[in-house]
């Protein structure tokens, strides 16, 4: 169910579109990646619902049908960490599970580092704790295009790249030939073209050209999770290989974090390996909410 939320964030006031389900049950907030949107975790919401939870899935600001302010200084991770915080005030949360895939993976640390009392339990999924290690020339000329003809343009560039993207990795691509995309269809490799496309062309061009750099120059926040007392579970796709490494190192950061390897997967294990991801997913979930409230890591 599509509904929006009013949200008092650090810096204004904003609209967050989000999908939900489960009313009345356990708080858990799952939150997308970089250019990436609520559609990216709908579907396993009436699977998480049954199982006992609220399940809210929001649009970050700058994607899909949130607010997305025009200029580059309403991007960073600590404004998106605080419109987490402001939803689930709007939500009439005091405390909540939270999953950050990616990007949101990071909003999601940042958060947790600056309101720890609010989580119940932190699911950390293909991510890091600092900068992300892509090729900066690269990078910096996607923010170039962004500035100058848009998300429009971006994709064009994107899809003339010949090496593609260090993100399409054989799970993707068996996904893409063999099932079709949230969006449906009968051929799946349209599908996904389009489910792609559709979240890129949401995207805020501001968004992208702030939280580029954003990433990449973040500090490392290994030392400060380290102080973290938080159930946190960290899952990764095997073949994901720009976050695995990042990903076990934010595990042994973190006391008492859960590392999961999901097989079959890349980056996006929700996607690719969808029934393993939500079963290790619920298994975490469930083992937080019957250890009680100030229930801490468990390796």
């Amino acid at each position: 169910m599509l509904k929006r939320f009013h949200v008092d964030g650090i810096d204004r006031p904003l609209e967050l579109a989000a999908v939900e389900d489960g009313r009345g049950g356990r708080p858990l907030l799952l939150v997308h990646g970089f250019t990436g949107a609520k559609e990216d975790f709908a579907s396993h919401l009436g699977t998480l619902a049954a199982a006992g939870w609220h399940a809210v899935a929001p649009d970050l600001r700058g994607h899909g049908a949130s607010g997305a302010p025009h200029d580059e200084s309403a991007y960073d991770l600590t404004l998106l960490a605080g419109d987490l915080l402001g939803l689930a005030d709007a939500l009439g949360w005091g405390r909540f599970a939270l999953l950050g895939h990616s990007m949101g993976g990071m909003v999601a640390q940042v958060a947790a580092l600056a309101a720890p009392e609010r989580l119940e339990a932190l699911v950390l999924m293909d991510t890091s704790a600092g900068p992300v290690d892509v090729d900066r020339e690269l990078a910096d000329l996607s923010v170039n295009v962004v500035r100058s003809g848009g998300m429009a343009l971006l994709g064009e560039v994107v899809a003339s790249l010949p090496e593609g993207s260090p993100l399409d990795t054989t799970a993707a691509r068996r996904v893409r030939q063999s099932r079709t995309s949230p969006l449906g269809g009968e051929d799946p490799e349209a599908s996904w073209a389009a489910f792609g496309d559709a979240k890129l062309l949401a995207a805020s061009p501001a968004m992208y050209a702030a939280m580029v750099p954003a990433m990449l120059d973040q500090a490392d926040r290994c030392e400060d999770l380290a102080g973290l007392a938080v159930a946190t579970l960290v899952m990764v796709g095997e073949h994901d290989t720009l976050f695995l490494d990042d990903c076990r190192r934010l595990a042994g950061a973190i006391p008492g974090a859960r590392l999961e390897v999901i097989a079959e997967a890349g980056h996006n294990p929700q996607h690719e390996a969808p029934q393993a991801w939500e079963a290790v997913l619920l298994d975490f979930l469930d083992d937080v909410a019957g250890a009680g409230p100030g229930a801490g890591g468990r390796s």
